[in-house]
């Protein structure tokens, strides 16, 4: 293997070490819960033996040895999968074929972004505002349809945020907006994601996110949350439903485990239903006392203006934030998209 290359993949797998090492040791219990799901923090910590072990490859100019010609395993190869361990010539004609396909994905994740505009889907009114921390940023929102006619509703939010966050975050709407259209279920989406973002070496974080598949026809949503704070259905006061319903994660954060299993749940909504999506800029933004606007608060600025338009309910939530923040600038990226159903 070349030096450059394999310095460039050790460096590489010794930032998700740092990445990863610090979770563990800096988020909160509480948080870990939710960016976990239904996962343990024991399935990061096989996550990072699996790093380990690559890095002590890479040290003995080792990694990316083939186990049948000990040949140099192909650099594309590599660069997608850093556990790869036989060249491509050695693999079945079945194994040859996705693994060609999961090449061409990836070289989507390099394409130029498409921009993004709200739609105008059927049965709902939709508003949004993201304003990153600094110049740019890791939160990401999107509406992509899926295969069978279905409204994707995305939301996301790499760790960290600046121009790193950012061009993670670039990667992961070029790849979405590749998987969704082809799909037909959400969880089958975070699959592929995880999948093609765990072991490449260019991805040395892990993203929070988002995905729900509207149906139109029914008002219903099928939704799968990898770690993501749980977006919160409002419930209009004719709905029989709790006022409050949070959709929470059905898998850990993509990036983040090494096995990961995503479930999907799908939930009825009723008319002037508001579903708010946010990310953690949202809830956890500070006041001069380090107090944190929360949850609770949030969800009572939308029950407040539940029965306004919804470019209203999202002014009125940024004013109670800019409100409640006294001036103090903003830690995090903010990400809010509201959707009311009509």
């Amino acid at each position: 293997m070349e030096t450059l290359l394999l310095e460039r993949m050790h460096n590489g797998l010794l930032q998700k070490q740092e990445n990863l090492t610090d979770w563990i040791h800096a988020t909160p219990p509480d948080k870990k819960k939710v960016l976990l799901g239904p996962s343990t923090e024991q399935s990061v910590h096989v996550r990072l033996d699996v790093i380990d072990d690559a890095i002590s490859k890479a040290e003995s100019k080792t990694l990316g040895k083939c186990e049948v010609c000990n040949e140099v395993v192909e650099t594309e190869l590599l660069e997608v999968d850093y556990t790869a361990c036989v060249c491509i010539e050695h693999l079945s004609r079945e194994e040859r074929h996705q693994l060609e396909s999961e090449l061409a994905l990836a070289q989507e994740v390099q394409k130029t972004l498409l921009p993004q505009e709200v739609p105008n889907i059927s049965g709902l009114e939709i508003a949004a505002f993201s304003r990153p921390a600094q110049i740019v940023g890791g939160d990401y929102f999107d509406f992509v349809d899926f295969s069978n006619g279905l409204h994707g509703l995305a939301i996301a939010d790499v760790a960290g945020h600046g121009v790193s966050a950012s061009l993670h975050m670039a990667s992961i709407q070029a790849l979405l907006r590749t998987l969704v259209p082809v799909n037909q279920s959400p969880a089958e989406v975070m699959r592929q994601l995880h999948k093609l973002f765990i072991h490449n070496i260019r991805f040395e974080t892990f993203v929070t996110f988002f995905i729900g598949a509207f149906d139109s026809s029914t008002k219903t949503l099928t939704f799968s949350n990898a770690g993501h704070l749980p977006p919160l259905v409002l419930r209009n006061n004719k709905s029989k439903k709790e006022s409050v319903e949070m959709l929470r994660p059905t898998g850990a954060a993509i990036g983040l485990v090494e096995e990961a299993e995503f479930a999907e749940k799908t939930i009825e909504l009723h008319e002037e239903d508001l579903l708010v999506l946010y990310t953690d800029g949202v809830t956890e933004a500070v006041n001069l006392q380090n107090q944190e606007f929360g949850r609770d608060r949030l969800i009572k600025l939308g029950q407040q203006v539940n029965n306004a338009p919804v470019k209203q309910v999202v002014q009125e939530i940024r004013q109670g934030l800019e409100e409640f923040s006294e001036g103090k600038p903003l830690a995090d990226d903010t990400t809010i998209v509201i959707c009311k159903i009509k």
